[in-house]
């Protein structure tokens, strides 16, 4: 029986830039543990989603980035990238990729966060999602290249990549003090509380029954 060859697809590009950094999102949604390289000249993705359609890409970049300062966030909808650019100041790159590389269909240029080199004070403009929101990346530093394994961060499809999941899990652990201040069992400062109240009760009654009529 022959086995049956999944065919790899170029998922789609999008990218803009500044004078120090590279806005890349790669769009392949769904990815079960994505294998990402960044080296100084070149990101390298492999991922097969959750239908088994299998995804490629490799971007040889026009000039040196600095993989240790870049970040990512992987989410359910894509892989964002915000690369770091090795030489700083310098004037926009002409073109993402190394001349030889042509114009790959797959590459598009990214116009919700592109900005002419005179219109960098603005601020950032929003990413879709949820805007460029930091706190959802990551470094990519220290990876000994690679990025592999990163699919249990597929789960970050909430709105802006945020794993409401995980964050239901921590508000999960907080509720033992909303009825339970921490830990104190109520139940036991109730009983003691009626117990008070009992033994009050009693102490009142006992002038009663002294002051009783003896028994005929």
């Amino acid at each position: 029986m022959m086995s049956t060859t999944v065919p790899t697809n170029s998922p789609e590009v999008l990218w803009a830039q500044r004078t120090d950094e590279i806005f890349l999102t790669i769009n392949a949604s769904d990815i079960v543990e994505p294998e990402i390289t960044l080296t100084k000249q070149q990101l390298k993705f492999e991922g097969t989603n959750t239908a088994g359609k299998k995804y490629a890409v490799t971007l040889d970049f026009h000039a040196e980035v600095d993989p240790e300062a870049s970040r990512k966030n992987v989410n359910a909808r894509a892989l964002v990238f915000v690369i770091a650019k090795a030489t700083k100041g310098e004037p926009y790159w002409p073109r993402l990729l190394v001349k030889s590389a042509g114009k790959p269909h797959f590459l598009k240029t990214d116009f919700s966060k592109w900005k002419d080199e005179d219109e960098e004070d603005e601020a950032e403009p929003e990413a879709p999602g949820g805007g460029m929101d930091m706190s959802q990346f990551s470094g990519m530093g220290g990876m000994g290249g690679g990025m592999g394994g990163m699919g249990g961060m597929g789960g970050m499809g909430g709105p802006g990549g945020m794993d409401l999941e995980a964050m239901m899990a921590q508000m999960g652990g907080m509720g033992g003090m909303g009825g339970g201040m921490g830990g104190m069992d109520f139940s036991k400062f109730g009983a003691g509380a009626a117990g008070d109240d009992e033994g009050d009760s009693d102490d009142d009654e006992l002038p009663e029954l002294e002051d009783a009529p003896p028994a005929k």
